[in-house]
């Protein structure tokens, strides 16, 4: 390998790291910072009586905090036409799947939530060997009003000038991948919502999607350290697979 790269003396490579850690220090404080205004966000009460779909049975929101007072749902892109789980999703899931435990100590439970029927769920999940929980809101309105689903028409007429110019690689390799096409990949939208549930009444607390949910992408941390960093160019995540196919 032919290296392409300034090459120094170990004491300006020390000097040079002195000077990017203090702005790593900055970027730590500003991210202290940032996560002290999302706790100061204001709520907004669950007016609704939303029910899923789960391995014990029908349970409404309030049911799926697990007896906990804090609840993180993972909008997981596994609509009804996919055959499995969007690749990217899955690549989060491995990640989060570890930290459940460390979770449960903090008072907060997480769950994946999908509009694809319950036997797909738990099939997939069975095959990835997760142990997270994974509710259906195939009968519910939940994924549509909080905005990350959205039914084929409707997609059609968000996505219409991007499907008209072709989609991007990764949306055609997701869509393949899930097997479903474009249109039906795009009926979901990935996100993480965040509840608190007080004295029987849930609210709403934060949520999030899109470069928002890199954070459950732990291994991006880790590339971002390594000497090529992410090396995807502009080809974003089409390099990405399910643990079981690379």
């Amino acid at each position: 390998m032919t290296i392409d790269h300034e090459v120094v003396t170990r004491e300006e490579w020390a000097a040079a790291r002195d000077e990017l850690l203090a702005r790593e220090k900055e970027h730590t404080r500003l991210g202290d910072e940032l996560a002290r205004q999302r706790r100061e966000l204001p709520w907004v009460r669950i007016e609704k009586a939303y029910e899923f779909d789960t391995v014990d049975g029908a349970r409404t929101l309030a049911e799926l905090f697990d007896g906990r007072s804090q609840l993180l749902v993972y909008h997981f892109m596994f609509g009804p036409s996919y055959q499995a789980g969007c690749p990217t999703c899955s690549s989060m899931a491995d990640t989060v799947d570890g930290a459940l435990p460390h979770l449960h100590a903090r008072d907060v439970t997480m769950t994946f939530v999908s509009q694809a029927p319950l036997e797909k769920l738990q099939a997939y999940r069975r095959r990835m060997g997760w142990q997270m929980p994974w509710a259906s809101s195939a009968d519910s309105a939940f994924n549509f009003d909080l905005g990350y689903s959205r039914t084929e028409e409707q997609t059609r007429e968000s996505f219409a000038p991007m499907l008209e110019a072709g989609p991007s690689p990764i949306l055609e390799h997701n869509a393949s991948s899930s097997g479903t096409d474009v249109t039906g990949y795009l009926t979901e939208g990935p996100g993480l919502s965040a509840f608190v549930l007080d004295d029987g009444t849930v609210y709403q607390t934060y949520g999030t999607t899109a470069r928002g949910l890199e954070f459950l992408m732990g291994y991006y941390g880790i590339l971002d350290r390594a000497p090529r960093g992410r090396d995807e160019g502009d080809r974003s995540q089409v390099w990405l697979r399910r643990h079981d196919e690379y």
